[in-house]
């Protein structure tokens, strides 16, 4: 049985398909593929793999649908790809149906492998989170062990790159983190010149988590610098 880890790559282009699959192969990981998003969601379920890669533009049924139906059963890492330049508005659709990430066609082979690299690692559970209690209030409480959110009364269900965000900010709460500190702790290296990352990603965050996300209470802008968390007083 392979111990390799497995990406499925979801593209409806043969030969966008190939070239991906022989750069994860040779970077040592597994790959799948499949042509549509039907044959995506039947190989999700048989071969449960690390990390996703969806197209958005699939013939039977759409990337973003695909998305939503892997997201209802598992937190495994999904990274979107598209052919078209990409508004705030669709980064944010997406990461509202569960998405982690987006590139833009076409796919330069390091970065690809740099953004599969840093997805999975994100993925992967912070051991250091278990050192850490949770944070809780009569309104929000986000358990860092089992790695399960509250707001409200109600269990908020996160994408591995948002909680991972979360649980920065909990193992941090009071202190200033800044764009490059997130960016780094957060997303790794790779992203050091994302600087919108931080942004979107919060702002989603805070539509996810607070009671009214226009005002926040958990997590405070630090103009010009970045966020802290800073609870309930």
């Amino acid at each position: 049985m392979s111990t390799k880890t497995k990406v499925l790559i979801v593209e409806d282009d043969p030969e966008v398909s190939r070239l991906l699959q022989l750069d994860l192969k040779q970077h040592g990981y597994e790959p799948l593929a499949a042509l549509n998003g039907l044959e995506g969601l039947r190989m999700f379920h048989d071969q449960r793999p690390n990390l996703v890669v969806l197209d958005v533009s699939l013939p039977m049924m759409d990337g973003l649908t695909v998305c939503q139906r892997i997201r209802e059963l598992s937190n495994v890492p999904i990274l979107i790809m598209t052919a078209t330049a990409i508004t705030e508005e669709e980064i944010v659709r997406g990461l509202d149906l569960g998405a982690d990430e987006y590139m833009l066609k076409p796919i330069r082979n390091m970065e690809f492998h740099a953004r599969v690299r840093a997805l999975l690692r994100r993925a992967s559970r912070d051991e250091d989170a278990l050192q850490t209690a949770a944070y809780s209030d009569d309104y929000l409480t986000v358990d860092l062990n089992t790695r399960r959110v509250w707001a409200n009364g109600q269990e908020i269900r996160l994408t591995p790159t948002e909680f991972k965000l979360i649980a920065i900010f909990v193992k941090n709460r009071g202190q200033v983190l800044t764009f490059e500190q997130l960016l780094e702790q957060v997303w790794g290296p790779e992203y050091h010149t994302e600087h919108h990352y931080p942004r979107i990603y919060v702002s989603h965050l805070r539509r996810k988590i607070e009671p009214d996300p226009k005002a926040p209470t958990y997590i405070q802008s630090e103009y010009g610098i970045g966020y802290r968390f800073t609870g309930k007083a």
